[in-house]
């Protein structure tokens, strides 16, 4: 359950950073509205989710996951374009959230 409840709460992160590039600078009042209550969810439901996951931990997972979702919307929805470095980065990341979860015992408390 608490994998669930941080994976909300990337998705929620997710949801509100694509709003915010859809807002153009919060001049668009429908995406702005988005990005403010899915924010906020996200954030509600990462408190919830440090109840099991050391702070540290909770946070690279949910910021790292965020990163390459938002990566792959980016590419996706919105048209920009990864180089090759870029690409190298965010399977770093994507490394690194693996080595938490498969080998580390302070993934949960």
């Amino acid at each position: 359950m608490p994998y669930l409840v941080l994976m909300l709460a990337v998705l929620a992160e997710t949801i509100g950073t694509t709003a915010l590039q859809a807002s153009q600078q919060f001049s668009r009042p429908l995406p702005s509205a988005i990005v403010v209550v899915a924010y906020g969810a996200a954030f509600y439901l990462l408190a919830i989710a440090l109840k099991t996951f050391p702070v540290g931990i909770a946070y690279a997972m949910w910021s790292g996951m965020g990163i390459v979702f938002i990566a792959i919307i980016g590419f996706a929805v919105f048209g920009q374009k990864l180089d090759w470095p870029a690409i190298f980065g965010i399977a770093m990341i994507m490394a690194g959230i693996l080595v938490i979860n498969l080998f580390s015992n302070t993934a949960t408390h």
